[in-house]
């Protein structure tokens, strides 16, 4: 069987504020932290023991996910720092950096490993993906999807022989200079010999450094095309994207929680909502300990995390609400996400509480 490494250091700036005082990969879809899924989805694929490599607000991944069992796995973690001033500061060491720290430390990448991002959401065959890479002798394999020409500019494309075997690559080229539409996924496949190539106590990166030794090197180096869904969470408008997708249904695997009162409408426990009082168009979750005050208006597909209060005549427009944010009375949010703190809109265009440029009203539930 195989091995599993999540790669989770980094500090997610392109999604901020979500990620102001949570790591990427903490970021919740349907209540749930991004990463769950993909451990859930290794478990799955009998990929048992897996290693973590965590810098910024690591102790939120580590006290959430702990050793792993609730999932059935073991997990381990690998924190990347430095110590300053007397302080100890996150120093992310590169994808291929923190994977040699690892080896060089334990010797752990000691059979085929699969090496995932823990801010993307896949539904790959990783068990078709790990037996062609076994096939074609490969010492390195890259998942990669085709993406329609227009949107190479967003990807890292890569460019391969009629067998797979890895030729070159592009960084985010103009569509009128790609060499191929086969963008990378950020999943890769490693034989232990890789991580040898990669200089010890450095900061280094597979993409950009790793990957071209090996084309370099002519080493077997391959490939692998198959169709599944990859949601990459790059930016705050791929966030609402994704969500949008999710509570209409349309990704694998991600089942809406609590019970479906009316159709398209799911409600967890201990809810306070006049239902002859307030219009709700699914899909729509509204999570535990929600209040929505009569005349309130909440169209999806959305998503009202527990312990929100929705004030009466304000209305929710296809947005999610974190968890404990109130709506003031006769407010319109649309196409948005809240928090207590912050509102961004679906373009990643941020507002702070009190900013009183804003006509809009929102706050602390709890208070």
């Amino acid at each position: 069987m195989a091995k599993g490494m999540i790669l989770a250091a980094g500090q997610g700036t392109r999604v901020r504020p979500l990620t102001k005082d949570l790591p990427k990969p903490m970021v919740p879809i349907l209540g749930k932290p991004l990463m769950e899924y993909l451990i859930e989805h290794l478990a799955r694929h009998g990929i048992t023991e897996i290693m973590i490599n965590v810098a910024y607000h690591h102790h939120k991944i580590e006290e959430y996910f702990g050793d792993g069992r609730r999932w059935g796995v073991q997990i381990g973690y690998s924190y990347e720092g430095i110590r300053e001033h007397g302080d100890i500061l996150p120093r992310p060491m590169g994808s291929a950096g923190g994977m040699r720290r690892i080896q060089d430390f334990s010797g752990f990448f000691d059979e085929t490993t699969l090496v995932l991002c823990g801010d993307a959401l896949i539904d790959l065959d990783i068990t078709a993906a790990l037996a062609e890479h076994k096939a074609k002798g490969a010492i390195a394999s890259l998942v990669a999807l085709d993406v329609p020409l227009a949107d190479v500019q967003n990807y890292g494309v890569v460019v391969a022989a009629p067998d797979g075997r890895i030729l070159s690559f592009q960084e985010k080229p103009k569509p009128a200079e790609a060499k191929s539409t086969l963008a990378s996924t950020g999943i890769y496949i490693f034989e232990p010999e890789v991580l040898a190539m990669v200089p010890p106590d450095t900061v280094y990166d597979i993409g950009s450094q790793l990957f071209p030794q090996l084309v370099e090197k002519d080493l077997p180096f391959y490939t692998q095309s198959r169709p599944f869904n990859w949601i990459d969470i790059g930016r705050v408008s791929d966030y609402w994207s994704v969500l949008q997708r999710v509570l209409r249904g349309e990704v694998a695997h991600m089942n809406m929680p609590g019970r479906e009162v009316k159709p398209g409408i799911w409600v967890g426990l201990n809810t306070s909502i006049p239902w002859d009082k307030v219009t709700i168009e699914g899909p729509v979750y509204i999570g535990s300990s929600v209040r929505i005050e009569p005349g309130a208006t909440i169209t999806g597909p959305a998503w009202i995390g527990h312990g929100s209060h929705i004030r009466t005549g304000a209305k929710v427009v296809r947005s999610i609400l974190f968890k404990y944010t109130r709506i003031a009375a006769d407010m319109r949010f649309s196409e948005m996400i809240v928090s207590r703190e912050y509102c961004v809109d679906r373009h990643g265009d941020t507002l702070y509480r009190g900013d009183d440029t804003s006509q809009l009203r929102w706050g602390d539930a709890r208070a």
